[in-house]
């Protein structure tokens, strides 16, 4: 059980628990490093234990109403090796699991979770063109594809599916999407899909014509996303200057500018595993589509890795409103356990 507590001051926690991230998840500089040979298929065999940072049927998940796809965020920095992390690699194996932990708290309340390892490219890869950058996200894509339909095979046995992922894993997921969201058997499982910290635009949806954005705190079959920053940002990596994305505000559920105060924020996750209530705000911007954070001074939360501008809260995405997210699971799987009685 989590210690939950008011919020009084508790600055130093969350800058600490920014320090963490940016040391233990996507650290370092996006400074571009040789160019390294990927690989777009994958020899990946997930029917190994071993494959998986989390495998939910080891007993663990017992009761569980339905299942969990988790897909991590970057954790691995190339530091001149290859731009995709080697599932060989028993540290950068280490960070995955340590990544997976952290945020499986979400989905672990209500469902069973599955967490491929796979070889995600590696933080400098954002700095890369995009010419030359697509050819590591295809390789990582190639392992979690194959993973993911190995479990729709072995391991989901027709459960509902929430599917998840921050950050590279939120990539991966609406790219699991494009490709497969459409799927009759996707279709029918789909409780919805959690990619934090990752961008869904107009022209996204245009061409692929299945993915919908949630619209509230209890539809099904959606795409719960967003990305935070700072109220002054107007560009960031993830929703670039000129890009629009859709979002849902994760305190009131809403997609249009509605603020949503700080005292409906169940609880963001500080360094020692404790909640803080009430901890900041929201709003999403009406012409980014971001979400702007409110009640935090951003001199306070350091961006991470420097391809990350001051205010781009990104690192933060799904700790300042863990709660919230947690809940909301629980919500949406009920939803979609009623529409099928």
């Amino acid at each position: 059980m989590r210690k939950e507590c008011v919020h009084r001051s508790k600055t130093g926690s969350i800058v600490l628990a920014a320090l963490l991230i940016a040391a233990s998840l996507i650290v370092s500089s996006c400074a571009g490093m040789p160019r390294a040979k990927a690989k777009v298929t994958s020899d990946a065999d997930y029917s190994k234990p071993g494959m998986w940072a989390c495998l939910g049927n080891d007993g663990s998940a017992a009761g569980k109403e339905a299942d969990c796809f988790m897909i991590c965020p970057t954790v691995y920095v190339a530091m001149g090796k290859d731009y995709n992390m080697s599932i060989a690699d028993p540290v950068a194996k280490i960070q995955f699991t340590g990544a997976a932990n952290e945020q499986k708290g979400i989905y672990s309340e209500s469902c069973a979770v599955y967490s491929p390892f796979y070889r995600q490219a590696s933080i400098e890869v954002y700095s890369l063109d995009a010419s030359e950058s697509q050819k590591y996200f295809d390789t990582a894509y190639a392992d979690v594809e194959k993973a993911f339909l190995y479990y729709l095979k072995n391991y989901n046995h027709g459960r509902p599916l929430v599917l998840a992922g921050f950050s590279q894993g939120a990539d991966m997921c609406i790219r699991l999407l494009k490709d497969h969201g459409d799927d009759p058997l996707v279709k029918k499982i789909l409780v919805a899909c959690y990619a934090i910290g990752w961008r869904v635009t107009d022209e996204d949806i245009s061409k692929y014509p299945h993915l919908k954005p949630a619209s509230g705190e209890n539809d099904t079959g959606v795409i719960v996303s967003y990305d935070c920053e700072a109220i002054d940002v107007k560009s960031s990596l993830v929703v670039p200057n000129g890009t629009k994305t859709r979002s849902i505000n994760p305190l009131n559920w809403k997609t249009d500018s509605t603020p949503a105060d700080k005292s409906l924020n169940k609880g963001s996750l500080i360094a020692d595993g404790s909640m803080i209530q009430g901890f900041t705000g929201c709003y999403i911007d009406p012409e980014r589509g971001s979400l702007k954070v409110t009640d935090v001074e951003k001199s306070n939360y350091p961006s991470g890795p420097s391809c990350f501008s001051p205010g781009e809260y990104h690192v933060y995405d799904f700790r300042f409103f863990y709660r919230n997210l947690q809940e909301n699971v629980s919500v949406r799987i009920k939803a979609f356990e009623s529409k099928g009685k």
